[in-house]
């Protein structure tokens, strides 16, 4: 799908622009702090042929669209205003719980920083392969420049937490990062040179290395950002531009000295000694909880309340908690391999459950693996969540520790020590829930069926438009449900058709047609639940509640209504075969669009098997999808 219309759509749907508080990007998602969450359409925006899924945790509100989050994103600072500005205003009586508010703040600065943070870490697990294979001497400048940008950010991490801090606090960011900064200025790091006690206005100053250290600017910058309204309440309007900024660094920057800085640090020593303590009390059951628990942690935004202390642990030599988090990611990993190798007949669930899994185990991104296949087949969550916490366990015991900021894939392995107890464990993850998965399957035995009785169904001719019924057997009761074609014309498989978005199977299961005429009817009893305006497109749910998108044409939404009638409006009960639009074929093709039509049985719905027609080409009201 186009990214700007989606980031229009996405906008308007999250309740418009005067809606948003702020926005931020990782990986896959989306995660807006929004006014009000009321005025956005959850619903809408789920079935949304763009967006994978829709996560409400820690205060914000999480749009899953995939790995071209950074396009969306780009084509939404574009075309808003609100990105651009600093919003005084705050939310319109909306509640928020302090721990939600602490998880927004953590999540909100670290974000924008996790791409170079992960693709830095990345660079040293590459140094340390081409050293410990001779490839590349540690003392050679060659290694040394790549060392310095695989560094950078880490050893100047205050500079950049104050501000993506002062960005999500509404300060002024670059006062803030020049605050990170000052303490890292050669003038005040020759201080620790000294070896003696230093003092600022006659108080003593406690010494330390602030590189790399995370807790002492959260502090400093949660304070500054008090600071900055004050004195914008205070100074005249014409005179703020330079004195609130000089003010802030001549008050800030020496209580960060004195203060904040030295308790922001032992506060992160204590946090980090703390589960240091409770890993050692009992490094097994530690990683049970971690590796088995990490995947939903990660689905409610638990996680990143993690990420300070694994930042001040690796500081300190190596972090246990992701270690043993690791494991997590490997066993999703193994579902979804487990799942390409059971679905053999599904064509759409093995590109997927195949290409999730592939982007899992090489760039260790598994949001696609966890919202479009884990949170959609229930039955894989203990598999889940037992492969992860096998992995979890054996780090635990063995004190694997975590030296580099990274995703957790195959070619991070070498940040992980000892290396050889992670690698048996990520293989234990994978295999027990690559395993597992093909043992006892992802889906309910209810759901279950034999390939006879597949084709067995496929080949019935249907006599009349009954839309469900149910057949008893031997051994099971079979519900299924048929969707009727809306169209007249060639059928296409939905992997031939050129929009990922259907061809990746994202938006669900069905076929596409390639119509011979612009007629599109209802394909089963049911109401019309969702009517694009611009015509091209049309949701209805049938009496069983079975979801339908009918879509006509790729990209044909930039048409804007023409050459589309709908005959239909939101709401309205329909029969099987009745008129839902008219379109004109031959001005879409010359507009240059192509008017080839999924019909997809969106993932928003109950989970069904999905078994398509195999003629070639289908005439209007002949079955084309059987649902089990």
């Amino acid at each position: 799908m186009d990214n700007r219309k989606l980031a229009d759509d996405i906008v308007r749907l999250v309740g418009g622009e005067e809606n948003i508080n702020d926005l931020v990007h990782c990986a896959t998602r989306l995660r807006f702090s929004l006014k009000d969450t009321k005025k956005a359409s959850r619903e809408t925006l789920e079935k949304h042929e763009g967006v994978i899924t829709v996560v409400e945790s820690g205060g914000q509100f999480q749009v899953v669209v995939g790995s071209h989050v950074a396009n969306v994103y780009a084509e939404i600072a574009k075309n808003t205003g609100f990105l651009n500005k600093n919003q005084e205003n705050s939310a319109s009586g909306q509640k928020v719980s302090a721990v939600s508010k602490v998880f927004e703040v953590i999540s909100g600065s670290f974000s924008p920083l996790i791409p170079v943070m992960a693709g830095a870490g990345m660079l040293k697990a590459l140094l340390t392969v081409l050293t410990l294979a001779g490839w590349l001497s540690d003392t050679s400048d060659n290694y040394l420049i790549l060392s310095a940008a695989g560094n950078a950010v880490f050893y100047f991490l205050p500079i950049f937490l104050g501000i993506t801090l002062g960005i999500k606090l509404k300060a002024n960011p670059y006062v803030a990062g020049a605050i990170g900064a000052a303490l890292m200025e050669p003038n005040f790091t020759g201080l620790l040179d000294k070896g003696t006690e230093s003092s600022f206005l006659g108080i003593p100053v406690v010494l330390m290395n602030y590189s790399s250290s995370v807790f002492p600017i959260f502090i400093a910058i949660s304070i500054y950002a008090v600071l900055d309204k004050f004195l914008k309440k205070i100074i005249l309007k014409d005179l703020q531009v330079f004195l609130v900024p000089m003010l802030s660094l001549m008050i800030m920057v020496p209580l960060s000295a004195i203060a904040f800085g030295p308790f922001g640090t032992s506060v992160g020593d204590w946090i980090a000694s703390g589960v240091t303590w409770l890993i050692d009390v009992s490094g097994i059951l530690s990683g049970i909880v971690l590796g088995g628990g990490m995947t939903f942690m990660v689905v409610l935004g638990l996680h990143w309340g993690f990420t300070p202390i694994t930042l001040q642990n690796i500081n300190n030599g190596g972090d246990p908690i992701e270690a043993m988090a690791a494991a997590a990611v490997f066993a999703q990993i193994g579902v979804a391999l487990g799942i390409f190798l059971r679905a053999k007949k599904d064509k759409s669930l093995r590109s997927i459950a195949g290409s999730s899994g592939l982007t899992g185990l090489l760039a260790g991104v598994t949001e696609p693996i966890v919202y479009g296949l884990i949170l959609r087949y229930k039955r894989v969550i203990p598999i889940v969540i037992i492969a992860g916490a096998i992995g979890g366990a054996i780090n635990g015991h063995f004190g694997v520790k975590y030296t580099a900021y990274v995703f957790h894939n195959i070619f991070s392995i070498p940040v992980e020590k000892p290396t050889g107890i992670f690698v048996i464990s990520m293989i234990l993850s994978m295999g027990v829930g690559l395993l597992l998965t093909l043992i006892f399957g992802y889906e309910s035995k209810g759901k279950a069926r034999t390939a006879e009785v597949t084709e067995l169904e496929q080949a019935q001719p249907v006599l009349q438009p009954a839309q469900s019924e149910t057949k008893s057997g031997s051994s099971m009761d079979i519900q299924k449900e048929q969707i009727y074609s809306p169209l007249a014309g060639r059928v296409v498989p939905l992997s031939s058709v050129t929009d990922e978005a259907f061809s990746s199977g994202a938006m669900g299961k069905g076929l596409a047609i390639m119509p011979g005429e612009g007629v599109v009817v209802a394909p089963m009893d049911g109401v019309v639940t969702s009517l694009f305006p611009t015509g091209h497109a049309i949701g209805i749910t049938s009496n069983a509640g079975t979801d339908i998108l009918i879509h006509i044409g790729i990209n044909t939404v930039s048409l804007k209504g023409k050459f589309f009638n709908p005959v239909v409006k939101e709401g309205d009960v329909v029969k099987q075969g009745d008129v839902l639009i008219e379109f004109d074929i031959e001005q879409i093709q010359a507009a240059g669009y192509q008017t080839v039509t999924p019909v997809i049985v969106t993932l928003t719905q109950k989970e069904v098997e999905v078994f398509e027609t195999d003629k070639a080409s289908v005439k209007r009201n002949e079955v084309l999808l059987t649902l089990i």
